[in-house]
């Protein structure tokens, strides 16, 4: 565009004496765009695609269609296919092969189709196309801080981000409300979690190397208290301690995805608990004289989230979003990073009825999970490795229950054929409550 054409015709000329000389040969530079480099000869990791997930085909049972949310889901996967071993580790500032903004994107996409049941899908394009914005603005509006050193550089872009544009973290009470979450909404109202502003700045550095107006090692730290900003700074002048606030390109979408599975838990009672206790609890399936009684509240809390499932009930105002939930539990399966992830999605299934696939993916994660096991040495991991062992028992009678059902009616219905009977009808007595 003429801005950033503008801007790069008017650094210095002299190769002796700027840093910027290169760009003298280009007499204009080239529109921007979003290009996601396909550098490194190693191949991404296969993204295993034969799970069997619940929740699209569950809601398409219930007569709500997933046509976009199915979509949204592919061009996730898409995305998180070209995460190499390599890349993996990668820090977020340098990524080149996948396109974490579309990839958030794609996040929110599928969630605003769950809970919408909109007939358009979420433009991803214009809210790309915002963030495109974002980065021309800083360069029109910066253009001599492109030609200062590094700490002015990234001195101005954190001016214009978080006091020019009003891009803020949101406060302790809202971290964890939807718009601070979805990048879409971030971008809209200028509020977010400090991942979501993390991968805002890092698009912006992204786009600065592409129009090659950055050409220093430049790095992001990511806050790890409830207040600071993600800031840029010169790699090359960075102190040991920085190295544990960088974010990788895996770290991030574990971050987005994990900040949604907690904010959408059905179980949002006692707090002390992960997320897996406290859906073992509601279910019956933690020891209780191991831990210390709930209160009152919580107790009615975790009874109240199972009456609204038991219902058909998948979302509540301040009790979580089954929806949500199972969704970000599935991406996060689909990132293949910790086993965990399928012993939380198996006991969501539980709870929604689905106790073949929750059998399924509890005795997944033992399979995988075995090493993880075997290190559980504090109370906490003992108090989930407790509950897995009962959710595992009991989903084991349900099977072989149901499967002793089937063989019963199967032998009914063989006997009344043979006695002329099959056209009447059979009366087959309701499955108890779990």
């Amino acid at each position: 565009m003429a801005a950033i054409a503008a801007i790069l015709s008017s650094l210095p000329s002299s190769s002796s004496s700027s840093k910027f000389s290169k760009y003298q040969s280009y007499p204009s530079a080239p529109p921007p765009c979003r290009v996601v480099c396909r550098g490194g000869s190693q191949p991404p990791p296969p993204v295993t695609t034969d799970f069997q997930f619940a929740l699209h085909d569950a809601l398409d049972s219930s007569g709500i269609n997933t046509t976009h949310a199915r979509e949204a889901r592919q061009n996730f996967m898409s995305q998180i296919k070209r995460l190499s071993s390599i890349e993996r580790e990668i820090s977020i500032s340098i990524n080149r092969r996948v396109d974490l903004a579309k990839t958030a994107l794609y996040i929110a996409a599928e969630d605003d189709s769950l809970i919408s049941h909109s007939s358009v899908a979420l433009p991803v394009d214009a809210f790309v196309e915002r963030l495109d914005d974002l980065s021309m603005g800083f360069c029109t509006n910066n253009s001599s801080a492109l030609k200062s050193s590094p700490e002015m550089l990234l001195d101005s872009l954190e001016k214009f981000l978080y006091v020019k544009k009003g891009f803020q973290r949101s406060t302790m009470k809202s971290q964890l409300e939807p718009r601070s979450l979805y990048l879409h909404s971030v971008l809209t109202h200028r509020s977010g979690s400090a991942v979501m502003l993390a991968l805002i700045y890092s698009e912006i550095l992204k786009m600065l190397r592409l129009w090659s107006l950055l050409d220093f090692d430049c790095e992001i730290f990511f806050p790890h208290d409830n207040h600071g900003l993600p800031r840029g700074y010169h790699k090359q002048k960075s102190k040991e301690s920085d190295h544990q606030h960088i974010l990788t390109s895996l770290t991030l979408l574990e971050k987005i995805l994990r900040n949604l599975k907690e904010a959408f838990w059905p179980f949002q009672n006692d707090h002390t608990k992960s997320l897996f206790l406290r859906a073992a609890h509601a279910a019956d399936c933690v020891d209780t004289s191991k831990t210390f009684e709930g209160s009152g509240a919580q107790l009615a809390s975790a009874k109240a989230a199972q009456h609204r499932l038991d219902r058909g009930v998948w979302t509540s105002v301040h009790f979580g979003d089954m929806r949500r939930a199972l969704s970000a539990c599935e991406r996060l399966i689909l990132l293949e990073s910790d086993p965990k992830e399928l012993r939380d999605y198996s006991v969501l299934l539980y709870h929604c009825g689905f106790y073949e696939q929750s059998l399924q993916y509890l005795k997944l994660y033992k399979e995988k999970g075995s090493s993880l096991q075997k290190q559980a040495s504090n109370k906490l991991s003992s108090l989930e490795e407790d509950a897995v062992e009962k959710l595992m028992i009991r989903l084991d009678l349900i099977s072989m229950e149901e499967a002793h059902q089937a063989r019963w009616l199967n032998l009914v219905h063989a006997n009344w054929e043979e006695d002329g009977l099959s056209d009447l009808n059979l009366y087959v007595p309701p499955k108890r409550s779990r």
